[in-house]
């Protein structure tokens, strides 16, 4: 366990865990990368305000260790600390969202300038809390993916499927140099053809040398 002393931290010693196989200084600067120190000391700075009275409080490090637990749950997919996050934020954009349009409420009239300023808080206030509520829901919408397969079979016509199952012997129809083709005779297309309705469609009367045959003379009634 080594020690760096850190002046802008009033007298908090910095706790870095050195392996066997680097020195301190790597050990420092792998700390200094990491997203826990930077932020658990970004997190003091703000949070601190908020616990001015008492005798106990919390440095960086305390910060950074519980950044690191929840870093760890959400590596392994624990979502509980995300969720309860966005939900906070959701109703704190939505308390600004109300106190700014009351107070463009009483500057309505009067002072419209304000009442413009603050009604265009109020609903940059609202989107925010409708973007962060429609992250938490599509946090907890299940994942579908889709995968899609192109089959390529002899002759290059391609088959492209979005989901294909895998049933039994579905192993042998996707491969293509499996597919039966005619070869020879008893193999399909060697048969007699069905009778079917004329593709072309009736035959079109042509025209001939052939005149057509006499009209018998019209007898004469007396």
């Amino acid at each position: 366990m080594a020690k760096a002393a850190n002046a802008s931290t009033k007298g908090a010693a910095l706790k870095i865990q050195r392996t066997e196989d680097e020195s301190s200084g790597e050990a420092l600067a792998r700390v200094m990368i990491g997203p826990e120190f930077r932020h658990g000391y970004t997190v003091s700075s703000f949070a601190s305000p908020l616990i001015e009275g008492l005798r106990e409080k919390p440095n960086f490090n305390d910060y950074a260790e519980q950044m690191q637990v929840a870093g760890d749950k959400a590596v392994v997919g624990d979502l509980a600390f995300a969720s309860r996050t966005l939900t906070a934020q959701a109703i704190t954009l939505d308390a600004m969202f109300t106190e700014l349009a009351r107070r463009a409420a009483a500057n309505m009239g009067e002072y419209i300038n304000a009442a413009d300023r603050y009604a265009r808080l109020a609903l940059k206030a609202q989107a925010n809390s409708r973007a962060t509520l429609e992250a938490l829901a599509k946090l907890h919408q299940p994942r579908e993916q889709t995968v899609r397969h192109v089959h390529v079979n002899e002759g290059g016509k391609a088959v492209i499927a979005d989901q294909f199952h895998h049933h039994a012997g579905a192993a042998e129809n996707v491969q293509s140099v499996e597919q039966p083709h005619a070869t020879g005779p008893g193999t399909a297309g060697a048969g007699p053809a069905l009778p079917s309705p004329d593709a072309i469609g009736p035959a079109v009367p042509l025209a001939s040398g052939k005149g057509k045959g006499a009209l018998p003379n019209a007898r004469r009634q007396g």
